[in-house]
């Protein structure tokens, strides 16, 4: 992974030293709230309902043992004991005291860690597959490029003070697992006639108010051009997107409004101008930064383990688990390791300090000192052999983390919601606990199969509802909690927004309106390896929407 040198170190160690005097003469009174409010954005803290929350960047989802177990020690010193992962791949602590703020953040420059722009109109933390690097099926490793365009976007000067918060996100892989196309900007890593690598560059994608799918304006874009055509892009949305009003100054509604051929077009004129300048990617640093990625020197083992199969024909626990938790690993003999943080009746995504610190151990030990956050806020041991995996297993088991469920139906997505955000009109947690209770039969819940969950507890969607098979939105209605619940959304390479069904459920309902909907999948199914989402494109809303309904 990459390690910092000098030029970053020195960055995050002045924001730092400059975050605590700022927070210093807040505490003296020296600084009233509305001066402070955009300098501790900066820096990552929000005041929510009950408290300050920091939201700390893991770019491209990467963790070192050694950041992890500096995140539990956070967790223990500064927090309740336990942070939350989100679906930015990134971590934050919701019981923050602003007097401690500045000693989170002198302690996480220690291991190269920051909050910089992980709020504010900027661009925000890039994500990326979280199996980059391991994955049987990618093409390069996309880590690599999302580092450079980090390097490339810190403190922008040019890009400081967008209309509206800016996120990217970087897919190696044909199957896309970083959710390119619901990102303002997606690039997706291809190979030409010749062997070149280049990238696919989508625009315009986000959730939200105005949920949207990213329009391709490149085909092809040859990789040393990269960061010349973002550029590009950001100065064309930086002149010509909305500042009047937030909830149209993403850069999606521009291009909905002048149109994907136009936008590329003004791309295109702006581009001509930049791609031979400084922004042109030199070889010797692109095979710098890809230096930092080299595949960890893994033994070369066969493509069979017996003893791995041999435990997944005598303990069925252990079966389950690794049909629902483990992929395909492009070495041999590995596999890549989802380690849920979806267990019944915990938060979706949080991990407790001592679930941190017993994951960084197993990650020493199992993994190459490596870790993964996924937008679905789950985390990755991404290089395991396949004969330590029933030890993994067990290991996980004794920490509450070997829930059998990476992406099946209690494998749900949730915000926050109402019980910690100042912006929520509903709860989501108690929502997915309560599906969670539901779908709890592991058995059943193996023979539903892949079904993606999600919940957001208002319209921001940052649950990211819109691309859930079943999406769920908490709105409030004359002072009550209810949920709006929409059918064939996916964030994947067909991505789609999903459709709203019908009339909202209260909060005590919701659970047996997605049982519903299971049981009609189960029955319209035409074998039992079709998907849910497959069988809704296939039989569309309305038998879903008739069953649903029939008793309503």
């Amino acid at each position: 992974m990459y390690q910092y040198d000098t030029y970053d170190k020195t960055l995050v160690d002045q924001r730092a030293r400059q975050y605590r005097d700022q927070a210093e003469r807040r505490v003296e009174g020296d600084l009233t709230e509305d001066e402070f409010r955009p300098l501790r954005l900066m820096n990552g803290l929000y005041q929510e309902l009950h408290s300050y929350m920091m939201r700390i960047n893991i770019p491209y989802g990467t963790l070192s043992s050694a950041q992890l177990r500096k995140l539990a020690h956070v967790a223990r010193t500064y927090d309740r004991g336990y942070g939350h992962f989100t679906t930015r791949q990134n971590i934050q602590f919701n019981w923050v005291t602003l007097e401690q703020s500045p000693d989170i953040l002198a302690e996480l420059a220690g291991v190269e860690m920051h909050a910089i722009q992980s709020s504010g109109n900027c661009i925000r933390n890039v994500t990326a597959d979280a199996f980059a690097g391991a994955a049987a099926d990618e093409i390069e490793d996309s880590r690599i490029w999302a580092e450079i365009i980090r390097q490339w976007s810190t403190l922008h000067p040019e890009f400081a003070f967008l209309p509206r918060k800016f996120k990217i996100a970087v897919t190696g892989s044909p199957n896309d697992r970083a959710a390119i196309r619901v990102h303002d900007i997606g690039v997706a890593l291809h190979l030409n006639a010749e062997g070149e690598t280049g990238f696919e560059v989508v625009v315009g994608g986000g959730q939200g108010r105005t949920p949207m799918i990213a329009k391709t304006i490149r085909e092809f874009l040859p990789a040393r051009h990269l960061l010349s055509y973002l550029e590009a892009i950001l100065r064309v949305y930086n002149q010509f997107g909305r500042r009047d009003n937030k909830y149209k100054a993403r850069i999606k509604i521009l291009v909905h409004e002048i149109g994907a051929q136009p936008f590329a077009e003004a791309v295109e004129k702006e581009w001509e101008q930049i791609k031979d300048s400084a922004l042109l990617l030199p070889e010797d640093e692109v095979a710098r930064i890809t230096s930092f990625f080299a595949p960890p020197q893994l033994e070369k083992l066969g493509p069979t383990a017996p003893a791995f199969d041999a435990k997944r024909l005598t303990d069925r626990a252990f079966a389950a688990w690794a049909k629902a938790n483990v992929v395909a690993h492009k070495a041999p003999g590995y596999g890549i390791v989802t380690i849920s943080l979806k267990a019944p009746e915990r938060a979706p995504g949080d991990a407790t300090h001592t679930q941190m610190d017993a994951i960084a151990d197993l990650a020493d030990h199992f993994s190459q000192g490596e870790i993964r956050v996924t937008h679905e806020q789950n985390l990755v041991l991404p290089h395991v052999k396949l004969t330590h995996l029933f030890g993994l297993w067990q290991a996980l088991a004794h920490h509450e983390l070997a829930t059998a469920n990476a992406g099946l139906a209690t494998d749900i997505v949730s915000c926050p919601g109402l019980d910690f955000c100042s912006l929520a009109s509903a709860r989501s947690i108690p929502v997915a606990q309560r599906i969670g209770r539901q779908l709890s039969d592991i058995e059943r819940l193996h023979d539903i199969g892949e079904l993606r969950i999600k919940i957001s507890g208002c319209v921001n969607a940052c649950g990211h509802h819109h691309v859930g098979h079943i999406g769920i939105l908490g709105v409030e209605k004359k002072g009550e909690e209810f949920y709006q619940i929409t059918l064939g959304g996916d964030p994947g390479t067909d991505a789609a927004i999903g459709n709203i069904i019908g009339p909202a459920f209260a909060g005590d309902r919701v659970a047996g309106a997605v049982e519903n909907l299971i049981d009609t999948y189960l029955a319209q199914r035409s074998t039992n390896a079709e998907r849910f989402i497959d069988t809704y494109r296939r039989i569309g809303a309305q038998p879903f929407k008739e069953n649903l309904y029939a008793t309503a």
